[in-house]
């Protein structure tokens, strides 16, 4: 199972988009700020590169280049969850989907899957 694992900073851009989209660089900076607290340029080349690795996708919209997320949002989570606990805990089991209770990025239906794909993810995807 071959997944994109986007880097934090990334995943937060992402966040934000799947909140709410599409979104122009301007109003995904003004989401992100406060948790990036970068300039506006560093957002737009950030958005350039997650163009370039087919993360998201842009349209241009009354003559503004407006952005969607391209990566599914469970899909995406439990990657970098499993990806995270494989490297940073060094565990061999899934992690136990209680640690995403009450996050406000996911409802029940999405913790449902979450916790599915985790426990089906292949062993052999290392």
């Amino acid at each position: 199972m071959s997944v994109t694992i986007p880097s934090v900073s990334e995943l937060t851009l992402l966040k934000v988009l799947w909140k709410q989209q599409p979104l122009s660089a301007r109003e995904i900076h003004d989401a992100a700020a406060d948790e990036l607290g970068w300039s506006f340029s560093s957002t737009r080349k950030t958005l350039d590169r997650m163009l370039e690795k087919q993360m998201i996708g842009m349209q241009t919209v009354h003559g503004i280049n407006v952005y969607s997320a391209v990566l599914e949002k469970v899909g995406t989570l439990a990657a970098f969850a499993r990806d995270f606990g494989r490297r940073v805990m060094e565990l061999d089991a899934p992690l136990p989907v209680a640690m995403f209770t009450g996050s406000k990025l996911v409802d029940q239906k999405e913790l449902t899957q979450l916790e599915q794909m985790l426990n089906d993810w292949p062993a052999d995807s290392e």
